[in-house]
């Protein structure tokens, strides 16, 4: 579904990505694994098109993504949960849900609350009074509504308690069972290889080694190790 082939890209004269190449199956779950500061932020961000210093292809199928702005890939059917969660903090967990367009195979309100209970209770409280394991909720869900073939999610369990990392895991896998794509940020190993069915390791802006789970789980200590956890 998503091909990434020899992206670039660069903070001024900083390169930040050194020709990644990678590719995302049509109903996977795959995670970028990597030291802070390796890449991996940046990679997601050129594929959603909002950072402008990169060369290289990406295509999301048959459908060429390179020099497309931001709005024109989320109506191709990408859609970005960013790690700050992006919600907008003046409006109701509701209006934030109905507010971005529809583009695809959109998941209902009733469906949405359905799988989110927590943001039927708080369907009418304004964004600043959700707690940070809520606006992540409210952050999966609103990619849902529109639509989204593939997710493109930037660590969305950091700093949240284990019964709600649990929860993401939950979420996750049915996402996954309803047949959405996921590309995932993803600090915590463990959780990882719980969800994901490949992993892709990032150093130094480079993609060093893909991984399925059997391998991650043999090499968890060495892994660990290396990624300074």
């Amino acid at each position: 579904m998503l091909t990434v082939r020899d992206l670039d890209a660069s903070y001024g004269q900083a390169r930040v990505l050194r020709g990644v190449s990678l590719d995302v199956a049509a109903g996977e779950i795959v995670t970028l694994v990597g030291r802070n500061g390796a890449g991996k932020t940046t990679l997601l961000r050129c594929v959603m098109g909002l950072h402008p210093e990169q060369s290289g292809e990406i295509a999301l199928g048959s459908t060429s993504l390179t020099g497309l702005p931001p709005h024109r890939r989320a109506r191709a059917g990408l859609g970005y949960v960013p790690d700050d969660r992006g919600v907008y903090a003046g409006l109701t967990v509701e209006e934030n849900l109905l507010l971005p367009p529809r583009v695809g195979d959109a998941w209902s309100l009733d469906r949405i609350y359905a799988t989110f209970p927590v943001l039927r209770e708080r369907r009418r409280f304004p964004g600043t009074k959700l707690s940070g394991g809520e606006q992540q909720m409210l952050a999966l869900a609103r990619v849902l509504r529109t639509g989204a073939r593939l997710l493109l999610c930037d660590e969305p369990t950091e700093g949240l308690s284990p019964l709600l990392v649990r929860r993401i895991g939950d979420i996750l896998r049915e996402v996954k069972a309803h047949g959405v794509t996921v590309l995932l940020i993803e600090q915590n190993l463990h959780f990882a290889t719980t969800v994901a069915d490949r992993h892709y390791l990032l150093a130094e802006g480079r993609v060093v080694e893909s991984l399925d789970n059997s391998e991650v789980l043999a090499r968890e200590h060495e892994l660990l190790t290396y990624l300074g956890i």
